[in-house]
């Protein structure tokens, strides 16, 4: 045989092997009524999971997990400041290798989703975006802000070369690329959502892009020929309409459908009912309805990437368990259990439900012995010294804590007041801890005592999350504004700073360490050592400490807080070694007593903070004899979204008086509360402040009153019910921030039961507080 011979046969082999490539490449599109794979009816049936959230030795188990529960799909979020955590420096390797995420879902015969960005939320710091944006004073974030833009456009160029190649019409597994994220949460620019959409295109995304929302905010961000899918927590009939009221023609999708929820501290932890959620599951699965549950597993968000809801201003806890069908170490729950049966009635032509892999052991390891100590104030880095004080980013600083230092002079007792501290400070007065500032509580002042001489005062400042949804999210860390000391009323401003910055988390300031020798508790930091005999999955038990962070043989596990809910830290077996391992707790307070143990069983619902009225004030009383109402309503019974009208009032303070339940109970709930301008227009919320509720359940579930303006349709207001049943009727308070001119109201009923939904109402508006309130 010649060489030409030779090549015309390899020639031939190689278009064959092509041919048979170019074969096996599926197609997916969006009919007119079905999502159509290889020209076939589709259910996308699909569970959220964050590889980031998860430590990449337990990938393939959770997807596996994930199959085995009868999914088709994973969501997978990426988020924009893993992967590029200082500007211009991407990785998409180790923890970030989202390209390999995406393969080993394929192997485990699951589609992907995937959900790029730039802006994800999902609980995660600044909602995904990187910090460094936040050192551009100008910026606006999700809007056409040139210097936003541009960022925003490189990342998604980076994402593109990693990924698009794994699309399914290149051979991969992904089946649709979002735009942004529910946007019409945020703005309402749908030239800004086609900007995105242009990118990832020219990124070379050419699978179907779509949109995500709630069902009241997709007419505010659904740019004509962007796809659509609604996001709720329930009532799935409801909520599908209201999505085919603005995209009449297509294959309904839940983009996001809740099984659970995220837990804050301080506040109770959340669960799901499982039978309701079995329940609107399967009506989707009988409409031919795609799903993706949001989480199907939750997971830890390690190290310092937590994020933060506000206002009010309320840090979310490292465990992202979200009560979701696989918990947080990977195994299968109750509700994984009913879940798979269902869907086991619904499999696809071919299809087959694999057996479910084997339940991760959890092990318990220790005794842990701390053997050294390194005080933070003997470590600290080089100040920078400025004549006010400095915020974290203008330090150039990502995560961690800020120590100010400054002397004040001799004097009688004083205020010391902040415009506001991002987010937890520790006040110091010649080294006395005399008080602490805590955002969630918004009271920035505190009392300085009598000083017979100059003296050295310290703010020991803890970033704990930057905001991750709504318009607070230019949430930058430290001390804002001028510190004021206030004697006799007259307000001298504190000058001549020193300015500390400590980096903790993925990468913390250098510090050596000290035997411990019974000093006494101070912020820094301990080191221990433990054994462990295997590399399983086991649970550290924080209950003793105070606030901070820990380490395990380098890698940051999160944050924890006694206050609670969560008392545990997951730490992953792939983390441990066989033998002597090493751990480190920084923490603010410091203890006497440095111990630490470990469990088999996670504590995720342990509140020690006290649940005290959050919106009644001592003396505060609503009295209907001095109050005239200026709507009086009834609401129908169903969980949809209730509008009202009525002649226009000019006025900064509102109040909702529930008369009467739907079902004759003593309970009022609320979900959300939307007031509108005489032109039907939404009036803004972010200034919004609950001024007075008459009574809230703080104790059997989170049922605070500023729930009502939170943006989340799954959390809500709900009056006492587990220890005290107040009879109606209740009302609620709100501070608009300024003076509007209100002509309607929109209110959404608790979604998830009917319990407490009110039926007959009043409603006041006054331009000045209301009498005793």
């Amino acid at each position: 045989m010649n060489k030409k011979q030779i090549a015309a046969i390899l020639i031939f082999l190689a278009c064959c092997f092509q041919l048979k490539a170019q074969t096996n490449i599926k197609t997916f599109e969006i009919g007119k009524k079905d999502f159509e794979l290889n020209g076939k009816p589709f259910i996308i049936r699909c569970g959220e999971m964050h590889f980031a959230r998860i430590p990449k030795a337990d990938w393939r188990h959770r997807l596996k997990m994930a199959k085995a529960m009868g999914l088709n799909t994973v969501c997978a979020y990426l988020f924009w400041n893993m992967h590029e955590p200082q500007a211009g420096e991407f990785t998409w390797t180790s923890q970030s290798d989202a390209a390999e995420f995406c393969k080993i879902a394929k192997e485990e015969g699951l589609y992907v989703i995937l959900r790029p960005g730039p802006y994800s939320c999902a609980e995660w710091e600044f909602g995904g975006f990187p910090w460094w944006l936040l050192k551009d004073k100008t910026l606006q974030l999700r809007t056409q802000h040139p210097y936003y833009l541009a960022r925003a456009k490189k990342y998604l160029m980076e994402v593109g070369k990693h990924l698009a190649p794994l699309q399914l019409s290149k051979g991969g597994n992904i089946l649709m690329v979002q735009v942004e994220n529910e946007y019409g949460s945020y703005g309402n620019d749908k030239a800004y959502m086609n900007i995105i959409k242009d990118n990832l295109k020219e990124a070379g995304f050419d699978v179907p892009l779509f949109h995500c929302d709630g069902p009241e905010q997709l007419k505010a961000d659904h740019p004509e020929g962007l796809f659509a899918v609604v996001n709720f927590g329930s009532s799935p009939e409801t909520n599908f309409k209201e999505l085919t009221k603005i995209q009449p023609e297509g294959p309904l999708m839940c983009g996001e459908y809740y099984p659970g929820w995220f837990d804050s501290w301080g506040r109770p932890h959340h669960k799901g009912d499982t039978k309701r959620i079995v329940s609107e599951l399967k009506y989707m699965l009988d409409h031919k309805a795609s799903f993706s549950i949001y989480m199907v597993h939750g997971g830890t968000s390690f190290g310092t990437y937590s994020g933060a809801n506000a206002p009010p201003y309320q840090p979310q806890t490292s465990s992202y368990d979200y009560d979701a069908p696989i918990d947080e170490a990977g195994n299968a729950t109750p509700k994984y259990y009913e879940l798979r049966k269902l869907f086991s009635n619904y499999l696809q032509e071919g299809e087959t439900l694999p057996d479910i892999p084997q339940q991760k052991k959890i092990q318990t390891v220790g005794p842990v012995s701390f053997t050294a100590f390194a005080a933070m104030d003997q470590n600290l880095p080089k100040p920078v010294s400025s004549d006010t004080v400095k915020l974290m980013e203008d330090l150039d600083q990502d995560f961690g804590c800020i120590l100010y230092q400054t002397h004040i002079n001799a004097g009688k007792k004083a205020v010391l007041q902040f415009k506001e501290i991002h987010d937890y400070a520790l006040i110091y007065l010649d080294k006395k801890l005399i008080g602490t500032i805590d955002r969630r509580k918004n009271n920035y002042t505190i009392e300085i005592p009598e000083r017979p001489k100059n003296a050295n005062l310290e703010i020991l400042v803890e970033a704990t999350g930057r905001v991750n949804y709504g318009h607070a999210m230019h949430d930058r860390k430290g001390i804002h504004g001028k510190v004021n000391l206030i004697t006799d009323g007259v307000a001298s401003e504190l000058k001549h700073w020193k300015n500390y910055p400590i980096r903790l988390g993925d990468h913390n300031i250098p510090v050596t360490y000290k035997p411990i020798t019974g000093q006494k508790p101070a912020a820094g930091f301990y080191k221990a050592s433990f054994a462990a005999n295997k590399t399983e999955d086991t649970y550290l038990n924080l209950s003793k400490w105070n606030k901070g962070l820990v380490w395990v043989n380098g890698h940051c596990l999160g944050r924890y807080w006694n206050i609670g809910p969560t008392q545990t830290m997951f730490l992953p077996g792939s983390w441990l070694k066989t033998g002597k391992n090493e751990v480190i707790i920084f923490d603010l307070y410091g203890t006497k007593n440095p111990e630490l143990s470990s469990t088999s069983v996670p504590i995720l619902d342990v509140v020690n903070e006290p649940q005290l009225q959050a919106h009644k004030k001592k003396g505060q009383q609503w009295n209907p004899a001095i109050q005239t109402p200026d709507y009086k309503g009834t609401f129908e019974n169903s969980a949809k979204w209730q509008e009202v009208n009525f002649k226009t009032v000019n006025a900064r303070y509102f109040c909702l008086e529930a008369i009467s339940e739907q079902k004759g109970q003593p309970y009022t709930t609320v979900a959300e509360i939307m007031l509108l301008d005489a032109q039907g227009k939404e009036i803004p919320r972010t200034s919004w402040k609950v001024v007075y509720a008459d009574s809230e359940e703080l104790n059997g579930n989170d049922g605070n009153a500023s729930n009502v303006f939170d943006l989340q349709y799954t959390s809500f207001w709900h009056t006492e019910w587990e220890n005290n049943s107040p009879k109606l009727p209740h009302q609620l308070v709100i501070d608009l921030g300024a003076n509007y001119k209100i002509g309607g109201m929109k209110l959404l009923p608790r979604q998830d039961n009917p319990n407490g939904r009110i039926r007959d109402y009043q409603l006041y508006f006054s331009v000045n507080p209301f009498k005793n309130i």
